[in-house]
C-alpha cells in the first residue's frame, strides 16, 4: 500500500522516525515535484505525452479462528469502522445474472459497490472521464506500436477486465494465476483508494484465481477469499485477512507461503499473519503468527526448501522496520515436499542473525553457492546470509546510491544456478544497471531511461524483459495521484544476448506502484497492477471488475512454429539425473531450459531462475535431459520446462518437480 515518503526515506527504527512521518511525506512531495521539473528540463519525457482522461470458513478449512497465542478479543459486539454496532446481514438485492455467474455473495458485493459509487466516486471522478481516458490510451498505444515489427519486438494483444488489482501475483504449477490485494475503499484515482490507514472491517484482503485455459472473461476468474481473521486493531472486527503488501515465496510442494500484511493505521502497520495458499485444493490455510509484525517484508526459498523472512515495518507502524529474521517452517517441523503436505498451524523460528534493513522490501536471492544475498535499497546495506551457520556478512557497497522500488534479477548462467544479480530501476535519473558478481559490483549497459516501479522478467530464451514503470511512486511526470501518463513509461525494454537494451512497443495502461508481471507457461507475459491507473481507466467502475490484465507476446512467438513438448516424467526428479521427455519435433530441439515460476510484488521477485539443461541421447521421439547439479543451483520445487528451436522459439511449457526428500 502507498507510503509516498518511502522512495526518499532513510527511516530508522527509532520513535523519532515514526513521529516525523508526516513531515517526511510533505518534503517528499515537494522533492517529487522538483524532480518532475528537472526531468522535464532535461528532456527526459520521450515521445508524446498522452493525457489519460465469516462466510469463508467452509472453504478455508481450520484457518478462520484467532491464531494460536493471539490475544483473546474482548467480549463485546463487533463494531463498524464508525463505531456502530454491526446489524444483521442485509444489503441490496444482487443481479440474478451476476448471481448465476459469480455466486450470490459475489454478486451482492457488486450491488453494494454500484450503490456506493452512485453517491461518491462517480460524482468525484465521473465514468465519462474514465471511459475517455481508456480510449485515449488505446489510441495512443495503437499509434505508438504501428512501427514495431512483432518478429523483432513482440506485440501486446489482449486487454481485459480482472476482479482484482493484482498487487500480488503468482504463477501456480496448476497453470492458474493467483492474484490478491485489498478491497477498495474509494473510486477517485486522485485520492488514496486502499485501506492502509483504515481500522476495522474495511481493512480487508481479497484473492482470485485466473485460469488462462478458460479465456479472458468473467468465467475465467474464481474467488478464493482469504481466511477470516480478528485483527488486533482495537475493533476485532472479523474480515478477510488484510494480507496485502505482504511477502511471499514458493514452497517445494508448489504452495505459496505469505507473511505479513496490514493491521491498519499509522501509515501501515505490520501484521504477524502467516498463510499458505494450496493451489491443488485452491484453499488458504493459516499458520502460527510470526513473532513480529511485518508490512512490506521480503521472503526467499533456500536450497533446503525452507524460507527466510526479512524486513518490513513492525506492528508499531511506518518508520519502525524490524531487524528480526525468521525461518519457515521451523527446523523442528518437516519441509512440505508433497502436494498433500499442507502446512497448517506451523510455527516460524528466529534466525540467529539480524537483517537491519533501513528500508523495506529488500531483494533476496539464493544463488549457486547456497548463500542468501540480501540487497537493500540503501547502497551500504548489501549483505550475505549463511542459512546453515545463521550468520550475516557484509558485501561490497553498491555503486549507485539509494534506490526505490526497482527490479533485480539473477542472471542466467547456463546449466548451473545463477552466480550474479543484475540490479536495475528504482532511480528515475539513473538508467544504468548494476551487476554483483564474485563479491564485486560493475556498471552494466544502461536502459533507455531511468524508471521506478518496473518489473523485469527472465524469458525462456534467457533474454530480459522490462515492463511497467514510473518517475516516482505514482508520478508519471505530472505529480502523485495524477492519472495523466507519459508514453515513455509504457514502453517495454528488452535485453538481448549481447547485453544491449532496446525499447519496444507500449502497453495499454501506464502501471507504476503495485504493478506486476509474470511469464505464463505458453510463453506469453501477463501484465497487471497499479490500482489507481486501473480505477482511472475502469470501463465500468460500478461493477466488481476493478482491475485489468494485458498480455504481451514476446518476439519469439512470431518467428514460426513451436517445437513440441508432449511428455515429461511425473513425480520428483533428483539432481544431476537423466530423465526422458517426449517430443513430436526431435530434430528441431536445440535447447532445453527450466524457468522458475514468478511470485512478485512491489518489483520484488525472489523466485526467478533460468537454467539450461544438458541434452543427452536423442532416440526417436524421446530426448534425454539432465537435471541441474544440486539444490543450490535450483532450489527444490516446481519448474516450467521449455524446449527451444534454433530460432529461440519455445514450446509450451510442461511442469516438472525438482528435489527429493
Amino acid at each position: 500500500m502507498p507510503r509516498a515518503h518511502r522512495s526518499a526515506a532513510r527511516s530508522s527504527a527509532s520513535p523519532a522516525a515514526s513521529s516525523a512521518a508526516s513531515s517526511t511525506t510533505a518534503s517528499t512531495t515537494a522533492r517529487s515535484a522538483a524532480r518532475s521539473a528537472r526531468a522535464a528540463r532535461a528532456g527526459l519525457v520521450a515521445l508524446s505525452a498522452v493525457a489519460a482522461l465469516a462466510a469463508t470458513a467452509t472453504a478455508h478449512g481450520p484457518a478462520t479462528a484467532a491464531p494460536r497465542g493471539a490475544a483473546t478479543p474482548p467480549a463485546v459486539a463487533h463494531r463498524h469502522d464508525d463505531g456502530a454496532a454491526d446489524p444483521a446481514r442485509s444489503g441490496p438485492v444482487p443481479d440474478p445474472g451476476e448471481a448465476a455467474l459469480l455466486g450470490e455473495d459475489h454478486a451482492r458485493e457488486h450491488a453494494r459497490r454500484r450503490l456506493a459509487v452512485g453517491s461518491t466516486g462517480a460524482a468525484e471522478y465521473p465514468q465519462a472521464k474514465r471511459t475517455a481516458s481508456l480510449e485515449a490510451l488505446r489510441t495512443s498505444q495503437r499509434t505508438a506500436n504501428a512501427s514495431f515489427d512483432a518478429a523483432a519486438s513482440g506485440r501486446f494483444t489482449d486487454y481485459f477486465p480482472s476482479p482484482d488489482f493484482g498487487v500480488h501475483v503468482a504463477q501456480l504449477p496448476t497453470g492458474k494465476v493467483l492474484l490478491f490485494s485489498f478491497e477498495r475503499v474509494g473510486t477517485d484515482p486522485t485520492k488514496e483508494t486502499g485501506p492502509t490507514d483504515r481500522i476495522g472491517r474495511t481493512n480487508a484482503g481479497r484473492a482470485y484465481l485466473w485460469d488462462p485455459a478458460k479465456g479472458t472473461g468473467a468465467r475465467a476468474f474464481k474467488k478464493v477469499e482469504p481466511p477470516t481473521v480478528l485483527m488486533p486493531d482495537g475493533t476485532y472486527a472479523p474480515r478477510p485477512a488484510p494480507f496485502f503488501c505482504a511477502g511471499h515465496a514458493f514452497l517445494p510442494n508448489g504452495m505459496v507461503a505469505v507473511f505479513g500484511g496490514n493491521v491498519g493505521g499509522k501509515g501501515g502497520t505490520g501484521a504477524k499473519l502467516s498463510f499458505v495458499f494450496d493451489p491443488w485444493t485452491e484453499t488458504w490455510f493459516r499458520n502460527r503468527d510470526m513473532s513480529v509484525g511485518r508490512w512490506y517484508p521480503s521472503v526467499v526459498t533456500g536450497a533446503d526448501g525452507r524460507q527466510l523472512v526479512m524486513s518490513g515495518q513492525s506492528e508499531r507502524g511506518t518508520g519502525t522496520p524490524t531487524p528480526v529474521v525468521e525461518r519457515f517452517p521451523a527446523r523442528s517441523r518437516p519441509v512440505p515436499w508433497r502436494t498433500y503436505d499442507i502446512p497448517t498451524g506451523l510455527p516460524v523460528e528466529r534466525f540467529r542473525a539480524d537483517a537491519p534493513f533501513r528500508n523495506d522490501y529488500p531483494h533476496l536471492f539464493s544463488l549457486r553457492d547456497g548463500m542468501i544475498y540480501g540487497l537493500g535499497r540503501d547502497a551500504d546495506q548489501q549483505w550475505l546470509f549463511d542459512p546453515v551457520k545463521e550468520t550475516r556478512a557484509d558485501l561490497a557497497r553498491r555503486p549507485a546510491d539509494f534506490r526505490g522500488y526497482g527490479s533485480a534479477v539473477p542472471l542466467p548462467a547456463g546449466f548451473r544456478g545463477p552466480d550474479s544479480v543484475l540490479v536495475l530501476g528504482g532511480d528515475p535519473h539513473d538508467p544504468n544497471t548494476y551487476r554483483l558478481a564474485g563479491g564485486a559490483w560493475t556498471t552494466e549497459e544502461p536502459r533507455a531511461f531511468g524508471r521506478t516501479q518496473d518489473d523485469t522478467l527472465i524469458l525462456p530464451d534467457a533474454t530480459l524483459l522490462t515492463v511497467n514503470g514510473a518517475l516516482d511512486t505514482r508520478d508519471y511526470g505530472h505529480g502523485p495521484f495524477n492519472p495523466e501518463a507519459d508514453l515513455k513509461y509504457r514502453q517495454i525494454e528488452t535485453r538481448g544476448a549481447d547485453g544491449r537494451w532496446r525499447l519496444g512497443p507500449a502497453q495499454r495502461l501506464p502501471r507504476g506502484y503495485h504493478s506486476n508481471a509474470l511469464v505464463l507457461p505458453d510463453g506469453r507475459v501477463m501484465v497487471t497492477g497499479d490500482e489507481l491507473q486501473q480505477i482511472a481507466n475502469d470501463p465500468d467502475v460500478r461493477d466488481g471488475m476493478d482491475g485489468s490484465i494485458e498480455l504481451y507476446e514476446p518476439a519469439y512467438l512470431h518467428r514460426g512454429a513451436r517445437p513440441a513438448l508432449d511428455r515429461v516424467p511425473a513425480g520428483n526428479l533428483g539432481y544431476d539425473t537423466e530423465f526422458p521427455v517426449g517430443t513430436g519435433t526431435p530434430g528441431e530441439v536445440r535447447r532445453a531450459v527450466l524457468l522458475a515460476p514468478t511470485t512478485v510484488t512491489h518489483s520484488v521477485n525472489t523466485s526467478q531462475r533460468h537454467l539450461e539443461l544438458r541434452i543427452g541421447e536423442v532416440r526417436g521421439d524421446t530426448i534425454r535431459l539432465r537435471t541441474p547439479p544440486g539444490a543450490a543451483d535450483a532450489p527444490p520445487g516446481h519448474y516450467m520446462l521449455f524446449l527451444l528451436n534454433a530460432r529461440g522459439v519455445p514450446s509450451t511449457a510442461r511442469w516438472i518437480t525438482l528435489g527429493t526428500r
